[in-house]
């Protein structure tokens, strides 16, 4: 720490509920050159002044006891000088009520204003600034997209509009995807039915001069990390090397596998039951019928085949119904469903569809039979009559399945390559790499240590943060897009594209000056590992939620810097305490927690600390605050970049240390976790449940450690939970450890 100043506001109550000249005196104890009492400090005077220090007499380290560092972010850059928040407002003045019992009521609220600035202080003094990651090798800005669909080729388009040189695989021989079968499209907005302009589309992404198109080609290999990827791609027997920055992975969707359907479809007893998938590769809509029924979620919403709805097949069969209407509008064309889905605006086209003449029968089960003639009846209960019906002399049935993630091909294959039309088949460039070779070859191949594609999430649908970053990965610069990240339609396609596009540029531009991505966006600090002391556990390889560390031949870990999202889930996982960051370490944490005063026994002011995630419980304790809500004054909280990265020696500091009890504010975990780091609030369970070894050794209660998943919704919560783990800490009494 080089030449430190303080700054104390007295603004927002603070200088009517604190003593403010007990808070500089305390600062001067810690070798504070300047220190400075302001009304407003995120005034424009305030701003000025602390600016006009830095520049003219060499502050370098700055502490701010003002608000929540949540706010006036940007107001509070003094960059390069290195800038510590301490939270006075929001968790001190407003959310602790004076206490009238004592002779000075404000005493509590003092004495935690008072533990908050020595916390403060004593984190900047471990803090060094953080300088970015830059390697020594070459960043590349360009950007890899891997599927030539309707999304692949949005994505490429928009990328190089914006500048940045793409490069496109696609493994069929022809670009387009699943959209090449395809003749008629909705309208957006959903109004009525046009000509597909997919040929315009392409001819955009072929005249780009900045995207460079590979067909009949597949990923054989990625290495590396955002800005250092390094892909080599195989096309008609040739290896090509490129260099990345990012990844968008839209290899597409195949159909379910109608081969596996119920009986009560009766698919492949006629040659009339077809999909909906057959219906455009065969260009049935060109021909006439007299009858045709539509069959929706034909193995869709089913836990034995698929439990997800497939978002587009209801809009895909309106479409189709109204083709049919356009080819023979005297054409008797019925819809049965259980439930008509019409996502965003397609509720237009489900009444231009009525107005067309196309009949709906809601019915939960209905069953298609094959005739003694060879013609179709579908035969079921229609749940708004409450009667049987029964359609009949149909030509066709449309069974309308859903889509499956080109992700999702593993073991148990529950989809197959869309079938090529007779005339397709006869030329051999439109044949599509066979669904063995796609699960052999995988689709991005990764060389980490975690794993050669994207982890899944459910159903084959590769992780994202489903509440805040949904266009994330569990590996970072790499965005999947289209209906492989969620089944959806080709408008929202479209815009999903562009959506991936924007991230993999965010991505190349951050890493490229040596920033973190979200959800730490800027963070310049990284890992650093003090390989001497490891012991080859593999806890943090094991651990880390991105891939950011692979293993070297020893087993020694390998960090790769520009994949790390700074979460510090490798730093809470190594038993040695030899990972840390330039600005938060085991250490940084440890000589804060060892630096607050704890009151002895007959005090009676007992010491609860609470380690807060600093991106859900955190902002939900500041919200207790805005609320004017009051929890004790005897809890002192320090936030965490993630719940896991608590390492479990602060536990042991803490207690030995003679705080009463420690809590856990984390995010959810399991299925519908809500943790910006996908995995660290369950890996923060699972270290607390070996912490009873600790408890043992040191004689005390499990009672004095609580966990607790903590939404920024759950503000209102806090109070109680607070004080009802304060009356356990009250039951079992205090620490026997306080007065040592």
């Amino acid at each position: 720490m080089g030449k430190l100043a303080v700054y104390i506001c007295s603004g927002c109550g603070l200088g009517d509920s604190l003593n403010i000249e007990a808070l500089q005196k305390i600062s001067k104890k810690y070798k504070a050159a300047v220190v400075q009492t302001h009304a407003q400090l995120c005034s424009s005077e305030g701003v000025e002044l602390i600016k006009c220090d830095v520049k003219d007499n060499g502050v370098d380290s700055i502490v701010i006891a003002a608000c929540s560092p949540r706010v006036m972010y940007d107001v509070f850059d003094f960059s390069p000088a290195v800038v510590e928040r301490v939270n006075l407002r929001e968790q001190v003045v407003w959310s602790v009520a004076p206490n009238a019992e004592l002779d000075d009521p404000k005493e509590d609220i003092q004495m935690m204003a008072e533990d908050y600035l020595k916390m403060g202080l004593v984190r900047l003094g471990k803090m060094k600034p953080a300088t970015g990651y830059l390697p020594d090798l070459e960043m590349s800005k360009d950007i890899l997209v891997v599927g030539g669909g309707v999304t692949g080729m949005t994505a490429a388009l928009e990328a190089s509009k914006a500048g940045y040189n793409v490069v496109l695989v696609e493994k069929e021989k022809k670009l387009g995807g699943f959209q090449k079968n395809v003749r008629k499209k909705a309208t957006f907005p959903y109004k009525g039915i046009i000509d597909n302009d997919l040929p315009k589309l392409i001819q955009d992404v072929t005249s780009s001069g900045r995207i460079t198109v590979y067909t009949g080609a597949t990923v054989t290999s990625t290495t590396g990390g955002p800005c250092l990827f390094d892909v080599e791609i195989a096309e008609g027997g040739k290896t090509h090397a490129h260099k990345v920055g990012a990844i968008v992975e839209a290899p597409g969707w195949a159909p379910y596998d109608p081969e596996k359907l119920p009986e009560q479809f009766s698919y492949g007893k006629s040659d009339k039951v077809v999909t909906n998938v057959q219906f455009e590769e065969r260009g049935l809509g060109r021909q006439k019928f007299d009858n045709v029924a539509f069959i929706q979620c034909a193995g869709s919403r089913d836990p034995e085949h698929l439990p997800y709805c497939s978002t587009v097949c209801c809009l895909a069969s309106l479409k189709q119904a109204v083709e049919l209407k356009e080819t023979n509008p005297d054409a008797n064309v019925f819809v049965v469903f259980k439930e008509l889905r019409t996502p965003g605006q397609a509720e237009d086209f489900y009444r231009h569809a009525q107005e067309q003449g196309v009949i709906f029968i809601r019915s939960q089960a209905p069953n298609v039979r094959k005739t003694w003639g060879g013609s179709l009846v579908v035969e079921g209960v229609d749940d708004l009559l409450g009667e049987e019906v029964m359609i009949e002399n149909l030509d066709l049935v449309v069974l309308a399945t859903g889509m499956v993630p080109m992700t999702a091909f593993g073991e148990d294959v529950k989809a197959k390559p869309p079938e090529q039309p007779a005339a397709a088949k006869k030329d051999s460039d439109a044949l599509p790499v066979p669904v063995d070779v796609i699960r052999a070859s995988g689709i991005l191949n990764l060389q980490y240590r975690q794993g050669p594609e994207l982890p899944d999430f459910k159903y084959g649908f590769p992780d994202s943060h489903f509440v805040c970053f949904p266009y994330e990965s569990r590996r970072t610069g790499i965005y999947p897009s289209g209906c492989v990240r969620r089944p959806m339609a080709t408008a929202a396609a479209y815009e999903d594209a562009a959506g991936a596009a924007m991230k993999a540029i965010q991505a190349v531009e951050a890493i490229s000056q040596g920033k973190a991505v979200h959800p730490r966006a800027g963070d310049l600090s990284f890992p650093e590992i003090n390989l001497q002391r490891c012991t080859q556990c593999k806890r943090c390889t094991d651990e880390c939620p991105f891939g950011a560390l692979n293993e070297d031949e020893k087993g020694n870990p390998l960090t790769q810097p520009t994949r790390c999202r700074r979460c510090g889930v490798c730093m809470g996982a190594c038993p040695e305490r030899i990972i840390s960051f330039q600005n938060y370490s085991v250490d940084m944490i440890g000589s804060m927690i060892k630096e607050i005063d704890i009151p002895e026994e007959d005090e009676e002011k007992p010491r609860v600390l609470i380690f807060a995630c600093e991106n859900d419980a955190y902002p939900a304790l500041d919200m207790v605050g805005l609320k004017r809500q009051k929890y004790s004054a005897y809890v002192r909280i320090i936030s965490l970049r993630c719940l896991g990265s608590l390492n479990l020696v602060w536990i042991a500091d803490a207690l030995s240390k003679g705080y009463d009890g420690v809590m856990l504010f984390g995010c959810r975990h399991g299925d519908d976790y809500q943790c910006h780091f996908i995995r660290g609030s369950e890996l923060a369970n699972i270290r607390m449940s070996k912490i009873s070894e600790t408890l043992t050794r040191l004689s005390l209660e499990s009672e004095r450690i609580r966990v607790e998943e903590i939404s920024i919704t759950d503000w209102e919560r806090i109070p109680a939970i607070i004080a009802e783990f304060m009356q356990t800490i009250d039951d079992v009494g205090p620490n026997p450890f306080k007065d040592l």
